[in-house]
């Protein structure tokens, strides 16, 4: 399928209005390769002291570096190459004046040390960033809430390998993204060390801090590609948290017959003490609150899960197209009814269209603007509008499509564009048009027939 395409245009035309979805956040002059975060939190206190080694190259010339971090964290110094450097600091940026300018394309580093109280960004999604709990710490990073607990390039298009390195009270247990490869302790506190080699944006970030018991999943086999599966939970919810958990293994079977083999080494779901609003996603860890471990939340384990191959291996290249996340993350949870003898598809589409007949029909999926990244509609259209393209063809054909795109994008960005350019190859000479198919529900405001 061709750029020129009028179908193409049709949805790049869509997008064409300059919105911006977290003001401020995120810059094109320079991406980070890597992040190293050392930090020592006290929970009692609320006190966050920070060093973050960044690893950086230009991609253009570049006199100065501007990084999002908010003023709640007071930077005390910044170094590159044992100098320091001049900075300035207002209340959501970190401006560094570089020694030398920089031609594009040159690798540098720089080493930020801070400290402060973390709190959570308001904004039109809610309460966002580093949050206490009754007796511990999280981090809700999407869309804009990294900066909230470390310096960084807040942009869903900027990937980066990390490390962490987080101390805390002793009686404390830190999860954070990746694979634990280490721990010590010393003087009553304790620090855990994390390395997350696939490359993830800031906003997948997560240190999670709890009275937390960990415990093993899952009965690896030959039809899995065998992650680590764990479990963080405080001890009094371990019990229910396990019974809650108990169809993780054929979901995960399920998941690489449909999306490919899980993107990552590990998965871990923590469940804190505290009742959540709603799961919290970050790269290989799911967030649940105590209030999630019902039978009724079943469909929100599958949800996150699914978020692994729709939204931390295969990311959206701007916020304008996260219909690509939570519309395959919402079909999975139909997909997973289904395949678990519950509802199918077909008939959790039409509540799902019978929902959406009776609410206003006024968001574009492909542009629907920072108030309603988050809007129920858009997971709900978004699972419509790939049950429409599912039934167009053969079975077949669709999950070839959705294999070949976690395949193609496997750790990096894309666009609803390339998802209709794929989509069109993946389909030619079928007679089926996927942007056509795709187009009223993802363009057009009107609601489609349901399919």
């Amino acid at each position: 399928m061709r750029a020129a395409d009028p179908s193409l245009e049709h949805f790049q035309q869509a997008q064409s209005a300059d919105i911006d979805y977290a003001p401020g956040h995120g810059h094109t002059e320079y991406a980070v390769t890597r992040y190293s975060l050392d930090l020592d939190y006290s929970v009692t206190a609320n006190l966050l002291t920070g060093t973050a080694d960044l690893e950086l190259v230009a991609r253009e010339p570049l006199a100065g570096v501007v990084l999002d971090l908010q003023a709640q964290l007071a930077v005390s110094q910044v170094e590159a190459g044992g100098m320091q450097l001049p900075f300035t600091q207002n209340r959501q940026h970190l401006q560094i004046t570089l020694p030398a300018r920089l031609t594009s394309g040159a690798v540098f580093a720089l080493r930020i040390r801070y400290t402060g109280f973390p709190q959570p960004l308001d904004g039109p999604w809610g309460s966002i960033g580093w949050e206490e709990l009754t007796d511990g710490a999280l981090t809700a990073g999407q869309p804009a809430g990294a900066p909230t607990w470390f310096p960084c390039n807040d942009h869903p298009a900027d990937k980066a390998s990390y490390r962490f390195a987080v101390t805390v009270e002793e009686e404390y247990r830190v999860i954070a993204n990746g694979t634990c490869s280490g721990e010590t302790a010393q003087a009553g506190r304790r620090t855990w060390i994390f390395d997350q080699p696939e490359p993830m944006p800031a906003y997948l970030a997560t240190v999670q801090i709890g009275r937390y018991e960990q415990v093993r999943l899952g009965t690896p086999g030959p039809e899995l590609t065998s992650p680590v599966q764990l479990l963080a939970a405080p001890d009094r919810l371990l019990s229910k948290a396990r019974a809650a958990l108990a169809e993780q293994d054929r979901m995960f079977a399920a998941f690489e017959h449909w999306f490919g083999p899980y993107p990552f080494g590990s998965y871990t779901v923590v469940v804190t003490e505290d009742k959540l609003e709603i799961p919290l996603e970050a790269q290989t860890v799911t967030v649940l609150g105590r209030n999630h471990l019902g039978r009724k939340s079943r469909r929100l384990l599958a949800h996150e899960l699914a978020h692994q191959w729709f939204g931390n291996s295969v990311t959206a290249a701007g916020w304008q197209d996260i219909w690509l996340h939570e519309g395959f993350a919402t079909y999975a949870e139909w997909l997973w009814s289904e395949a678990a003898g519950r509802q199918s598809a077909d008939e959790l589409g039409m509540e799902a269209w019978q929902w959406l007949s009776r609410r206003s029909e006024n968001l574009c999926l492909v542009s629907p603007g920072p108030e309603r990244m988050f809007d129920d509609r858009l997971y709900v259209r978004g699972g419509l509008a790939l049950h429409a393209l599912r039934r167009s063809a053969p079975d077949s054909l669709f999950f070839g499509l959705v294999r070949s795109w976690t395949e193609e994008f496997r750790y990096g960005n894309a666009s609803t564009t390339e998802f209709l350019e794929l989509a069109g190859r993946r389909y030619a000479g079928t007679g089926i048009d996927p942007a056509a198919v795709l187009a009223p529900w993802l363009v057009d405001k009107a609601l489609p027939p349901c399919p």
